[in-house]
């Protein structure tokens, strides 16, 4: 089947990449999205602008498309089955059911015996007045929340009633690492035991958001094999199609640890664009879209920063950048504090 027409739901930074990355390929791309300012809408072909339970807008979406993905895993689930009885969608909803569902996602993880951090189910405050051993940790929404949404640490029981925590919602409440590093590996399965894999990457956050990326990643080389071969297997088992991102603590002992699974193209990853032949936002349009599996091969090192808020400002205004760097704006109307608004790749 040749794909001419990709649908993208979602129209944020990652939406627009996708849409940049299937020009390059000759596919048009027609973006859903609830928001009426998103930016990909700069970048595609056709723009809709609809809520998600929207029914009639979801007909007239799955009517002009050949095949639909998506730029963000908090899609409701209802949505994506409902258009992949209209249109195949990938990665499989059922896929983005599992991942948009934290523990559900540990519990997966788990059953492949690929070690994550401790967890456990919390459905009430009294749920983690007995939890002391799994303190210091992390308390998470099972489900939504991103770039430090949702999320509350707890050093000590004493704090649970300071942080105004709405116990309406279900959480998982992770035992924090001893954390050395992390690190994520960004793998494009085009169907089974056929895949591109980029190096591991290393990653810094500040409040929780992605500060920076680089690679090579300053790991050892068990590590380096290990974080790849667990995202391997986790695309495998999830017979998933598309680009993957597995996000990995790294303990002061060394010891791996799966933190989270984006099925979708990732922050970590947009120094593929420059620093490789081809792009996780590329793969995943070939992988989505039937076409051509190319390998992979790595031009440069790189590392990538994320301009967070006003940060983007004096790029805008005067981009001052060598010729090893390359600056994306996102193009987002309003410049608000912790929004990725931007990021700068330097190759070294």
């Amino acid at each position: 089947m040749s794909i001419k027409n990709l649908g993208i739901i979602g129209g944020g930074q990652l939406g627009s990449m996708l849409a940049s990355a299937a020009n390059k390929l000759n596919v048009k791309t027609i973006i859903y999205c609830d928001d009426q300012d998103a930016p990909a809408q700069k970048f595609c072909d056709e723009f809709i602008y609809a809520k998600y339970d929207n029914i009639d807008k979801i007909y007239e979406f799955a009517k002009k498309v050949d095949i639909i993905t998506y730029e963000f895993e908090n899609i409701p689930y209802k949505t994506l089955n409902e258009l992949n009885k209209l249109k195949t969608v990938l990665p499989k909803p059922s896929v983005n059911r599992l991942i948009q569902h934290r523990l559900a996602e540990k519990d997966f993880i788990n059953k492949l015996n690929i070690r994550t951090t401790r967890y456990v189910h919390i459905q009430n405050k009294e749920d983690l007045l007995t939890l002391q051993d799994f303190l210091p940790g992390i308390l998470k929404t099972t489900t939504m929340g991103y770039d430090g949404k949702g999320q509350y640490p707890i050093n000590n029981l004493e704090q649970i009633d300071s942080l105004n925590i709405n116990f309406d919602k279900e959480y998982i409440l992770e035992k924090l690492v001893k954390l050395k590093k992390e690190i994520s590996v960004i793998i494009t399965r085009f169907s089974n035991n056929k895949y591109e894999i980029y190096e591991p990457i290393e990653n810094s956050h500040e409040e929780q958001i992605l500060k920076q990326s680089k690679i090579p990643a300053e790991i050892n080389e068990k590590l380096f094999k290990q974080s790849k071969e667990w995202a391997i297997f986790i695309a495998e088992e999830l017979k998933y199609i598309g680009t993957l991102c597995v996000e990995f603590f790294i303990d002061r002992n060394d010891n791996l640890y799966v933190n989270e699974v984006a099925p979708r193209v990732h922050n970590s990853g947009h120094l593929t664009i420059n620093a490789y032949n081809i792009s996780q936002f590329e793969n995943h349009v070939r992988a989505v879209c039937s076409l051509d599996q190319i390998p992979l091969q790595k031009i440069s090192n790189a590392e990538m920063i994320n301009l967070i808020g006003d940060q983007i400002i004096p790029y805008r205004e005067n981009p001052k950048i060598n010729d090893n760097q390359f600056f994306f704006d996102y193009l987002k109307k309003d410049i608000k504090e912790k929004r990725k608004m931007g990021h700068l790749t330097t190759l070294k």
